[in-house]
């Protein structure tokens, strides 16, 4: 905005990019909705055009939420079954990540480019891990 109007003050260019940037937004409704506020700034309408774009998509998705009732005894049932499982979730995931520390993975089909040993990949190579040391 500063090149093409060097001469006009700073206040005019920023309004005059506001404007630009109201036209250019693609949605109809945001455009509609950010040329009402009549911001006179840029920062304003960008600001208020993403606020406009926030609340406008949570609407959209809120509609479709139900509520459920249930019982006290039911949802305290549910809330033990699923801390039981989330805790055995969590000894799997812990017990699974120990497991690949601790054994180097083999596959038949992968060959070692350093010492073309089969079933191990290079970065798993005893004899590259043997020279580093030395």
């Amino acid at each position: 905005m500063s090149l093409p109007y060097a001469e006009c003050p700073l206040d005019d260019q920023e309004s005059l990019a506001a404007q630009y940037f109201v036209d250019a937004i693609r949605d109809e409704d945001t455009q509609h909705s950010t040329r009402l506020m009549d911001t006179k700034d840029l920062k304003s309408s960008l600001a208020y055009s993403i606020k406009y774009e926030a609340a406008r998509s949570v609407s959209k998705t809120s509609r479709h939420v139900r509520s459920i009732k249930t019982e006290d005894h039911t949802s305290r049932e549910i809330d033990d079954k699923f801390e039981f499982f989330f805790n055995r979730l969590e000894k799997l995931l812990n017990s699974s990540a120990a497991g690949k520390k601790n054994t180097p993975r083999q596959n038949s089909n992968v060959t070692c480019w350093k010492c073309n040993k089969k079933g191990q990949a290079q970065k798993e190579c005893q004899a590259i891990n043997s020279n580093q040391e030395n």
